[in-house]
């Protein structure tokens, strides 16, 4: 197989990246496909749909050892499940899988470019195929959810307002959104800890204690 695309976001890195597609709906990316498969006619009907699937790689992890149980996230890292019953990136082969909306087509110097939202890829993820979401065939409401059967709560945002202008204004809400899921791993708590997070080329630094994260610090992402 080979990439047909590639996907633009904020993340220059992993941490911070939401877990799970759809979470933070406010997040904007952007889909630009490799020169030989930007015919126009490829994507024609597409902006029919309102999400689409993409079937991606896991590319950071590309060369990781896999193992047959991992540590879920959202059990705490403290409790082993197979790695078939999870969506750890640290896989057989390292195939993601994720629905994102679908916000428009455009047509530009690079050809077809598609406008999605709620991705959670990094910046320069390769995008292996693109399929429509068919919500007759794809949407099974009494699915069960097995350990994970429902979204995590959000945290609530202390984000002054002398840092939260130093964001775009149209980042802002993306990137509340983010820190609102607790980008920190599951398995450290300590409240005194910063940690810092890459995005839209900013430096976010914060720490998380009593259900709150505060955002202590922004400035520019700095090369390498």
């Amino acid at each position: 197989m080979r990439p047909i695309a590639h996907i633009h976001s904020d993340f220059s890195t992993k941490f911070g990246i939401p877990r799970q597609s759809g979470v933070v709906e406010s997040l904007q990316a952007e889909i630009v496909f490799e020169p030989e498969f930007r015919s126009r006619e490829a994507v024609r009907g597409l902006d029919g749909y309102s999400h689409i699937w993409l079937i991606w790689e896991f590319s950071e992890n590309v060369d990781a050892p896999w193992s047959p149980t991992v540590r879920p996230p959202r059990l705490g890292g403290n409790v082993r499940m197979g790695v078939f019953a999870t969506r750890s990136p640290f896989r057989p082969n390292a195939i993601g899988l994720s629905c994102v909306r679908l916000e428009g087509v455009e047509q530009t110097a690079e050809g077809s470019v598609l406008l999605v939202s709620g991705a959670d890829l990094m910046d320069g993820t390769p995008i292996y195929d693109i399929k429509p979401y068919l919500p007759y065939a794809d949407c099974k409401p009494e699915a069960s959810g097995g350990f994970a059967p429902q979204r995590g709560e959000a945290l609530a945002v202390d984000f002054p307002a002398e840092l939260l202008s130093r964001v775009p204004e149209d980042k802002r809400d993306a990137l509340t959104g983010v820190l609102a899921q607790d980008p920190r791993p599951h398995y450290q708590s300590d409240p005194q800890r910063v940690y810092g997070m890459a995005f839209a080329g900013l430096e976010v630094r914060f720490r998380v204690a009593d259900g709150t994260v505060y955002v202590v610090e922004v400035t520019e992402e700095r090369d390498g």
